[in-house]
């Protein structure tokens, strides 16, 4: 026999929770109304969606718009064409002071992977449609603690927290808005990676599996001074197809589902170019996985939702499984973001016939 359905109002609340969700389930509850502009945290939605609860319109007929850390886009509600302000409240709810306790957890594993030092790097999680949790500035990611922690607009506008933001929060704060399946950045200086980064080059591809699944090709962006505007934009050709990417002269950005899958990421590509490093010591070719094996790997990888460039083939230059014409290098010039044709948008195409053709002529006359 069916049972009834059960309406159960929550509009008097402005956060709705874990306990207020378990709350209206023990109540019987099919639909729950909440107030206009209410924010429901990340558990409090999982759990009204795995008991098919769903959330009804608020008093102004609007729906109420759920934060998402799943597999599902953030809901980004617009009100006139900008975005509702941000909620201060979301700082101090149950589901923050978890976030901030795995962002300090996180920061200290960076510290202690000598991937950070002094008060280098900063993490971020988007909590809200329009917050976003970070570090601050001027603190060691080792000392870290969650009374450290501040909340920001998708503006960069500090809107709680007793210290200061990091100006390097901007560069997070395209991502999110460039990717809506970010919710968390991690910036860092891993050595390894850095130093690609800094060579302008970047590790080929189908050499370990777990880089296959996980990064996958990496991009590198080019320099600007850290924290000003150029520089939060000059990832914004690269974050939808890429989780990882170089900063030239700088570090490395990953972004994730997570704070600590975005710190995976981050230890993943040190790893990689770590051993390819390594290798070369050696002084014997590089083993290359195959094509075939490859997109087994590129295949995996997709059913976990994760970017690649490659999955795009319209980008005929980037969308090669491997880098075979250079087998056994470990360090590429990284390949043109912008194809057109099937070539590189910036290539003299008149210039490389007249070269061709001029070098045929020459091997003709002289004989």
């Amino acid at each position: 026999m069916k049972s009834e359905a059960k309406d159960v109002d929550l509009k008097s609340k402005r956060v709705v929770t874990l306990r207020d969700a378990q709350d209206a389930l023990a109540a019987g509850a099919t639909r729950v109304f909440t107030a206009e502009n209410c924010v429901v945290t990340p558990s409090a939605r999982d759990f009204l969606q795995q008991h098919g609860i769903e959330f009804a319109p608020g008093s102004n007929g609007q729906s109420t718009h759920p934060i998402s850390t799943g597999e599902a886009a953030i809901a980004i509600p617009q009100t006139s064409g900008s975005r509702s302000p941000a909620n201060p409240r979301l700082f101090s709810t149950p589901e923050a002071e978890a976030v901030k306790k795995e962002i300090c957890h996180i920061g200290r594993k960076l510290w202690l992977r000598q991937f950070v030092d002094g008060n280098g790097g900063n993490i971020s999680y988007r909590i809200g449609p329009n917050e976003v949790l970070c570090t601050p500035t001027l603190v060691s990611k080792y000392d870290l603690t969650p009374e450290d922690l501040c909340l920001v607009d998708l503006e960069g506008k500090q809107v709680a927290g007793t210290k200061p933001r990091a100006s390097e929060i901007f560069l997070h704060l395209e991502i999110y808005k460039e990717v809506a399946e970010a919710k968390a950045v991690v910036h860092c200086h891993p050595p390894h990676a850095t130093a690609y980064a800094i060579t302008g080059r970047v590790p080929p591809n189908l050499v370990i599996p777990e880089f296959e699944v996980f990064v996958g090709k990496v991009a590198i962006s080019p320099y600007e001074t850290p924290g000003t505007t150029k520089f939060a934009q000059t990832v914004l050709p690269f974050v939808r197809q890429h989780n990882t990417v170089l900063l030239a002269n700088h570090g490395i950005v990953c972004w994730a589902d997570s704070v600590t899958h975005a710190e995976w990421y981050a230890e993943v590509l040190e790893t990689y170019c770590w051993t390819l490093m390594l290798a070369a010591q050696l002084g014997a070719p590089i083993s290359r996985i195959s094509e075939q094996q490859g997109a087994d790997l590129l295949a995996i990888k997709k059913t976990l939702g994760l970017p690649d460039i490659r999955f795009d083939t319209s980008k005929l230059k980037e969308c090669q499984l491997s880098d075979l014409d250079v087998p056994d290098s470990i360090a590429l010039a990284p390949n043109a973001c912008e194809c057109k044709d099937g070539m590189p948008a910036d290539m003299d195409i008149e210039g490389l016939v007249k070269s061709v053709t001029d070098a045929v002529m020459e091997t003709i006359g002289s004989k």
